[in-house]
């Protein structure tokens, strides 16, 4: 018995020895970086989260680029706007592939925008962007789309009188419907228990990436199938995901008399399957349609929402900010005009906080990794063919070469000495170059439109028995998310 466990504890130990030589004569020919640790890499030194404050402060210790270990593979980390720039923009075409982590791997597969790669991204990519033109983004279309998603919030808001809330959910509701009508050609009510259950599901797949147990399972990808844990629930959610999407396409294809025009993106993508059906080639396939109506969701209403959430938060924290925008409403804007996106250029100073909150709370800190397509040297630096290499859009956003306070929530960023509207070039919130948000002008237009809305109708303070700050902290998933908070919204 003791010469089995000694010869356990020898193998053990020298499975550790080798993987930790490994780990450093792989490391060699990388940027610099953090020690790793066999199996696990740098998560232990990270406490499982890859914010701020960890990548802040290795970026201190070794400087614009160095490298990780999520588990067993590394990562290059590319930081400071300058090094954004040359990275998205300059080396895009050697930096565009994506490298899906093995979580989104497994849901997603090759098929969709944002994971995908070479022609069947570029097609996905050319169909979302004429969807999006042909359902009337860059004209007033897509503005009444969003105006009547917005007057059933004000009318949710309104109805609990002043009384303590939790603004998140209407407001998902609110955002995720503008993306139904998108995507399905229509709106849910929101006491809708089906379109609610979808809600919550879709909700569980996007924030596990960023815990613990998301990071465990990327790190030991291989073993998790054969281990318990919340991951097994997880990719139970997405089937429930993928199936409310499939009866909606079976909606479609039941309701849908031949020759009518289309009016949703699912109808366009039905359309284009038609037309290449008889093409073996064809890159137009259920499992494609069922991922990129997931993206849209991610982009168009977790995005979205999850931004405003921390807007209101900005509100009750700085209560002056608040004032100001409401005067510069209330003296620009009749009270019964509809807000248009266009009128944002007659509103600096709000058009300058709409800015600011995304650049302060960036809720999308480090984008999505990307993979080199060659041997490139970099910075001064060798990236071989294949590395993962992730793009800290969050450290351009607080680049003290670029911001006055970086480490505060200041509208003046965006303002000059005469009080007009300016854009700063290391303002990448939707990331640079080839691999842009393709929604980044619907995410605009919603944030302008609801946040001018909301301030218009309500102001926001915390309940009176309350005294704390909203916007300290946050939850970290897919997106970056403000602890749930209660507020009290006033009309005016």
């Amino acid at each position: 018995m003791l010469s089995t466990v000694l010869f356990l504890s020898v193998l053990i130990l020298s499975v550790l020895i080798a993987q930790f030589l490994k780990l450093q004569w792989v490391g060699k020919r990388l940027p610099p970086g953090p020690t790793p640790l066999p199996f696990l890499g740098n998560l232990w030194t990270l406490r499982f989260r890859i914010d701020r404050d960890s990548l802040s402060q290795l970026e201190k210790t070794y400087g614009k680029i160095y490298t990780l270990w999520l588990g067993q593979n590394p990562a290059v980390l590319v930081n400071g706007y300058e090094a954004l720039r040359d990275c998205l923009i300059s080396f895009s075409d050697v930096f565009v592939l994506r490298a899906p982590s093995p979580y989104f791997m497994k849901i997603f597969g090759d098929n969709g925008i944002t994971f995908s790669n070479g022609e069947l991204w570029k097609h996905n990519r050319r169909f979302g962007l004429m969807t999006l033109r042909n359902l009337g983004l860059g004209n007033r279309n897509m503005e009444v789309r969003i105006q009547e998603e917005i007057r059933y919030l004000l009318n949710n808001y309104a109805a609990k009188e002043g009384r303590p809330m939790n603004p998140d959910l209407p407001l998902r509701n609110s955002v995720g419907n503008v993306m139904c009508a998108v995507v399905f050609g229509h709106r849910f009510d929101t006491d809708d228990k089906h379109f609610l259950h979808f809600m919550k599901v879709f909700d569980m797949v996007i924030k596990f990436p960023g815990t613990a147990w998301g990071k465990v399972y990327d790190a030991l990808s291989s073993l998790m199938p054969l281990l318990p844990g919340p991951h097994k629930k997880l990719f139970a959610c997405w089937e429930e995901v993928r199936s409310f999407v499939r009866e909606e396409i079976k909606l479609h294809q039941e309701r849908r008399v031949a020759g009518d025009p289309p009016e949703d993106l699912i109808d366009y993508y039905l359309d284009e399957m038609a037309k290449t059906k008889d093409n073996p080639t064809s890159l137009c396939n259920e499992n494609n349609l069922n991922v990129i109506v997931a993206e849209f969701f991610l982009a168009g209403m977790e995005t979205t929402s999850v931004t405003l959430l921390w807007a209101l938060g900005y509100m009750v924290d700085y209560p002056d900010v608040q004032v100001k925008v409401q005067k510069e409403l209330d003296a620009v804007l009749e009270p019964s005009e509809i807000i248009r996106y266009e009128d944002r250029k007659r509103l600096p100073y709000t058009n300058a906080v709409i800015h600011e909150l995304q650049r302060f709370a960036s809720i999308v800190q480090v984008g999505v990794t990307r993979m080199s397509i060659k041997d490139t040297k970099f910075k001064g630096f060798f990236i071989p063919k294949g590395t993962p290499l992730f793009a800290n859009i969050d450290s351009a956003l607080i680049d003290p070469e670029h911001w006055e306070t970086p480490q505060h929530f200041n509208p003046n960023h965006f303002l000059d000495e005469d009080g007009n509207f300016v854009t700063k070039e290391a303002f990448i919130p939707f990331s640079a170059g080839l691999r842009v948000c393709m929604g980044e002008q619907l995410a605009r237009i919603q944030l302008f439109l609801f946040f001018t809305n909301l301030l218009r109708e309500f102001t926001f303070h915390l309940p009176r028995e309350e005294k704390r700050k909203i916007t300290s902290d946050y939850i970290l998933g897919s997106t970056s998310k403000p602890h749930p908070y209660q507020i009290c919204a006033v009309s005016r």
